[in-house]
C-alpha cells in the first residue's frame, strides 16, 4: 500500500517576466499578480511517497524546496518570507522529522529544489546537510551540471552542496537514461528531460487513481501546462515545448496526475485537453 503527500516548503517571490519567458505581461498577470516589484507568488512544493510492506514503511521525498540556507540579505533578495524551514514543520505536522526520510529524489540541484536539503542558514556556521538516514539520488547529467555548472546557470546552484552531498556517503548518481532504481521500487518510473537543464528528473509513481508525474521545472505550474509557455530560465524552450507536449499526451491517453511544485494554489491536477486541442489540468 502507498500514499502520496503533498508537503509545503518555503515560499519564495520571483520576477514575473522571468518565470513567463518570451509571454507578455499582459497575457501572463492574469494567472499570477505581481507585486510592487513585479515578482510573483511561487510555492517550492514537495512529495511524500509512503510505501507500506507489513510492519514496514518506506518514505520516499521527491524534492526539499528551497528551504532556509540563505543568509538573511539573499533570502530577502529571492524573495523568501518565511524565516524557518517550513518543509520541516510540514514533516512535524504529520509526526515525521528529516531523519525518517529514507530516499530524496532531486530531480536537479538549482537552490529552489535542492536548498531544503540544508539546515537554517546561522551566522558563522558552514552549511550542513539535513535527512542523516536518506540516500539521495539524482541524475548524471543534472550532477555533471551542478559540479560544472555554465555561466548561464551558475547563481542557481548552492557552491557547497555537492561536496557535502559526496562527503555524506549517501550520493547515488543515475546513470543517463535509468528508467528505473532498486531503491525506488518498480511503482517509481523515471523521465529525463533537457529543456530546462540537462538531464531533469521527472518522477513518475504509479497509483490507483492512474499514474501521478512530479513535472519538477518541466511544468512548474498549472498556467506553464499551456504549451508556448516556458520560462525564461529555461536552456531550451523549444525542446522544453516538445518534452512537454510529448508528457501531456501520454498522461492523457493514461488518464494521468501532474504534480505542480511551484504552482500556489494547485499541488496537484488531472491532465485534460479542450475541444480545441489545448491542454489543462482538473
Amino acid at each position: 500500500m502507498g500514499t502520496i503527500r503533498a508537503l509545503e516548503g518555503n515560499r519564495q517571490w520571483l520576477d514575473g517576466g522571468a518565470m513567463y519567458g518570451n509571454a507578455p505581461r499582459v497575457v501572463w498577470e492574469r494567472w499570477s499578480k505581481p507585486d510592487a516589484q513585479h515578482r510573483i507568488p511561487l510555492a517550492c512544493r514537495c512529495m511524500l511517497v509512503e510505501l507500506t510492506d507489513g510492519a514496514t514503511t518506506r518514505r520516499v521525498l521527491l524534492e526539499t524546496g528551497i528551504g532556509v540556507f540563505f543568509d538573511p540579505a539573499m533570502r530577502e533578495r529571492f524573495g523568501v518570507d518565511e524565516p524557518e524551514h517550513v518543509l520541516l514543520s510540514s514533516l512535524a505536522a504529520i509526526g515525521l522529522g528529516d531523519a525518517d526520510i529514507d530516499v530524496v529524489v532531486l530531480s536537479h540541484l538549482h537552490f529552489d529544489h535542492a536548498g531544503g536539503l540544508l539546515a537554517k542558514w546561522e551566522a558563522g556556521r558552514a552549511p550542513r546537510l539535513l535527512f542523516p538516514n536518506a540516500t539521495f539520488l539524482v541524475g548524471e547529467r543534472a550532477w555533471g551540471r551542478a559540479v560544472q555548472p555554465h555561466v548561464r546557470d551558475r547563481a542557481s546552484y548552492i557552491p557547497e552542496l555537492p561536496a557535502l552531498l559526496t562527503q555524506s556517503g549517501r550520493l547515488k548518481v543515475l546513470p543517463a537514461g535509468t528508467l528505473r532504481d532498486a531503491l525506488l521500487g518498480e511503482r517509481f518510473t523515471l523521465h529525463e528531460s533537457e529543456g530546462h537543464t540537462p538531464g531533469l528528473l521527472c518522477t513518475e509513481v504509479a497509483d490507483d487513481g492512474g499514474p501521478v508525474v512530479f513535472a519538477a521545472d518541466l511544468v512548474p505550474g498549472v498556467p506553464w501546462v499551456h504549451l508556448p509557455i516556458t520560462m525564461g530560465y529555461d536552456r531550451f524552450a523549444e525542446r522544453l515545448i516538445d518534452e512537454k507536449t510529448a508528457l501531456l499526451t501520454d498522461l492523457l491517453a493514461r488518464q494521468g496526475r501532474l504534480f505542480f511544485t511551484h504552482d500556489p494554489d494547485v499541488a496537484i491536477g488531472r491532465v485534460v485537453q479542450d475541444a480545441r486541442g489545448r491542454f489543462g489540468v482538473a
